[in-house]
């Protein structure tokens, strides 16, 4: 008789552990809790995710940009996996609502060099850059759109681990004695390779996305990365296209050129060290500020405290000091931005017709209308970064421009900002 019980017992639990499984297979609501376990929205989808009837493609048409986009840009930056996320997003239009945030930077070709929606450029198609995170990149852009943000799409340009994959004899090689023929790709401190900046066919894949991007309806386009390496074994590196005997300032600036005579009607910003305000030599990538303020509509220098070193204005720590470090570097850079005007005014009133076309290519007169837009921290490092240390970023800014303020982006790594610092 005790043999029977079990026996049933057994048989009654195997029927339960069936119908629980069909349960899960046919409804809805449990399908709905097993995804909501995701452990985090903001990770690459596993390889069966991604090949998911649920995550196919959806079309929506291409938009228009804002007719009418704020003058003052209050932005925040999002990954392109964040983009992803309904929470995410929510998120983003909640700022929007109750604070002062009304754009948003989102990647669409990141540190990875994948290019994060179905990009229709023959280039992505043939060296397989694409890794299709954004599903409807034009349903997001009109979802924001109606909510009145303002859309930047970043793009990564030189640091490109994946076009180095694709085409090696486009990237930066790495010197090596035992090697007599081909040689590596060479790699950064994170273990990422770049392309040669002189290559005028890595230049133009760039350009190829930026021009998709502009015509889904992004507002902005973001270019960052726009350098030579600046960090690893610098004395390794080889570069396929670059004489070395051209100044590398020389090489950015024709790149910034290629950029603004390709797309000339499109808004353009350009991330740079936070350094190159207060410094002239182009600090061994190429950046010198006079040639970004020539070719770009916002000027974006990252002027994070905590990636100034040790005795910038005589502070022990200057992560501690955001009010005055970030001040000091946006006078800097108004002042030669107001200098640089003189100089073009000046110039024109001797050779009106060729100063304009040789000192400001992409803008019809020589007067210069690039705005200062710097990144500011809003991640802990150096220091704690409360609400009341991003206020005294933001402060800095505004007390710096004054009439010619025109906003701020704000970094964190995360993509969770301190609302306190935002209202």
């Amino acid at each position: 008789m005790k043999y029977k019980k079990t026996t049933l017992a057994v048989f009654f639990l195997i029927l339960l552990i069936i119908g629980f499984g069909w349960f899960f297979v046919f409804s809805p609501k449990a399908t709905i809790y097993l995804v909501s376990q995701n452990p985090s929205p903001f990770q690459p989808p596993q390889e069966h995710e991604k090949e998911s009837p649920k995550n196919q493609i959806s079309e929506t048409e291409p938009q228009k940009p804002l007719s009418d986009p704020p003058k003052i840009i209050k932005a925040i930056y999002l990954t392109s996996w964040s983009a992803t996320s309904e929470n995410r997003i929510n998120y983003l239009i909640e700022l929007k609502k109750t604070t002062g945030v009304n754009a948003a930077v989102i990647d669409i070709k990141d540190f990875s060099g994948y290019i994060a929606y179905d990009i229709k450029i023959p280039e992505a198609e043939k060296y397989k850059t694409k890794e299709i995170r954004i599903k409807d990149i034009n349903g997001l852009i009109k979802k924001l759109h109606n909510e009145g943000i303002y859309l930047i799409a970043r793009i990564t340009v030189f640091q490109d681990p994946i076009l180095a994959r694709a085409r090696p004899d486009l990237a930066v090689k790495k010197i090596d004695p035992s090697s007599s023929s081909t040689l590596p790709v060479w790699l950064d401190r994170k273990g990422l390779a770049w392309i040669d900046p002189a290559s005028k066919e890595a230049q133009d894949y760039n350009i190829s996305i930026a021009k998709d991007a502009a015509s889904r309806g992004f507002d902005e386009i973001n270019f960052d990365y726009i350098r030579f390496p600046s960090d690893g074994d610098l004395s390794a590196m080889h570069f396929p296209f670059w004489d070395e005997k051209i100044p590398k300032s020389k090489i950015i600036k024709g790149f910034f050129e290629n950029l603004r005579q390709k797309l000339p009607d499109n808004k353009l910003s350009a991330d740079i060290f936070g350094l190159v305000t207060t410094n002239r030599d182009g600090l061994g990538i190429g950046q010198i500020l006079e040639d970004v303020y020539r070719y770009f509509d916002y000027v974006c220098p990252m002027v994070y405290p905590s990636h100034y070193y040790k005795g910038t204005l005589g502070f022990e720590n200057p992560a501690e000091h955001p009010y005055e470090v970030i001040k000091y570097s946006i006078d800097e850079a108004l002042k030669r931005l107001i200098a640089l005007n003189r100089l073009n005014t000046a110039t024109s009133t001797d050779n009106a017709s060729s100063s304009a076309a040789d000192s400001n290519s992409g803008h019809p007169d020589a007067r210069i209308n690039a705005k200062l837009r710097p990144w500011l921290q809003d991640f802990d490092l150096g220091a704690q970064y409360d609400a009341t240390m991003v206020k005294a970023e933001i402060k800095a800014v505004f007390d710096a421009l004054g009439d010619n303020f025109s906003g701020f982006m704000m970094w964190n790594p995360s993509n969770v900002y301190t609302k306190e610092a935002l209202l």
